[in-house]
């Protein structure tokens, strides 16, 4: 069967990094006269509940799921090479208000916060646990996003790399600043995806990784009167399933067994909870903490450190898998996670090194 692999990844935050190896290699496909397909994660500044345009992506779960139609469109051959890009200024190019006035996607009367809050209180009554329990599992959570963003920006964390102290206070009885994404980040990433019979006539295989299984899950609906369906997450555990099933793989298993990266979805701590939960990674709420002391879900230091930049989240960490995961010689499988809304939309992404 046709593989479909990404053969560059490349990303600029704040104006650190370059998008030129990508843009040299879409280049050379186009003067190739090779058929290259661009699909795009909508920004910010297009309203969340406007008409969604063709091969545009909308939500955190969109990057998943243009990989999942990218890795389609390879394997069918109805296109020979697909580039999945995204742009959000959401530091430099929004004024304070007007980003707020766009982030309230559930109306005035539903912030986000409340949302989370909301979120947690059902996730927490499902599974019979209590707010004490909740608050810790998030403490370990921000202390596991530290020890990955240490291994990005440095040895050791510097105070003005980390979220001030005002960010540690409950903003809701159980949301505290640090528990959300950062969204304040000027992104634009690129990632390009062909055959491997393109492939080897441009990159050599060690800068190659297969998309070796993409699972998606999604409810009919979001919003506040669907919080119940959404933290029973067994659309997660489809996706999930689905991802493994595709590409071949127990990757729970080889995440223990120190083979694998993971960069799971952190806008808030009820959805990488989730992931741990419906993964088989941990069965039970209280052995959460213990997981988390031996094993980091992140690559990147979350959303929380890393920042959020809207709809792109999952598409910075597919590109931050693809040049960890060529560049360990240890690791030969990454996974990254998608949440799309208040957690209708689920997708799970396995990638391996091309051997």
């Amino acid at each position: 069967m046709t593989q479909a692999l990404i053969i560059a990844a490349a990303k600029t935050v704040d104006d650190r990094g370059s998008l030129k190896h990508c843009l040299d290699l879409e280049a050379t496909l186009h003067q190739q006269g090779i058929r290259l397909t661009e699909l795009i994660i909508d920004p910010l500044s297009t309203p969340w509940h406007s008409t969604l345009e063709q091969h545009h992506y909308r939500s955190g779960c969109g990057p998943i799921e243009a990989l999942a139609d990218a890795r389609q469109m390879i394997i069918s051959g109805s296109t020979d090479a697909v580039v999945i890009s995204g742009k959000d200024m959401l530091r430099s190019g929004y004024e304070r208000q007007q980003r707020l006035d766009l982030m309230a996607i559930y109306g005035d009367d539903y912030p986000l916060t409340s949302a989370y809050n909301q979120l947690a209180e059902q996730f927490i009554h499902r599974h019979g646990a209590d707010a004490q329990l909740f608050q810790q599992l998030a403490h370990h959570l921000f202390e596991n996003y530290k020890c990955s963003y240490r291994n990005v920006v440095s040895d050791q964390l510097l105070a003005e790399q980390l979220p001030d102290e005002r960010w540690y206070n409950h903003i809701t009885p159980l949301f505290r600043g640090v528990d959300c994404a950062n969204p304040l980040i000027d992104f634009s990433g690129r990632l390009l995806l062909c055959s491997a019979e393109i492939a080897q006539q441009l990159v050599p295989p060690e800068e190659c990784l297969e998309v070796a299984g993409v699972g998606l899950g999604f409810l009919p609906a979001d919003g506040q009167q669907h919080v119940e369906d959404i933290v029973s997450y067994a659309h997660l555990e489809t996706a999930y399933k689905a991802a493994c099933e595709q590409a071949d793989t127990d990757f729970a298993q080889r995440f223990r067994n120190g083979d694998a990266l993971l960069e799971v979805y952190t806008c808030y701590p009820v959805v990488p909870i989730a992931f741990l939960l419906t993964s088989g990674l941990v069965d039970l709420l209280e052995q959460v903490p213990a997981f988390l002391e031996q094993h980091l879900i992140t690559i990147t230091g979350g959303m929380n450190l890393a920042k959020g930049p809207w709809n792109n989240p999952a598409l910075n960490s597919l590109i931050e898998m693809h040049q960890q995961l060529t560049a360990s010689p240890d690791h030969q499988v990454g996974a990254v996670h998608g949440n799309g809304g208040l957690g209708y939309k689920q997708g799970v992404a396995i990638l391996k090194k091309c051997l």
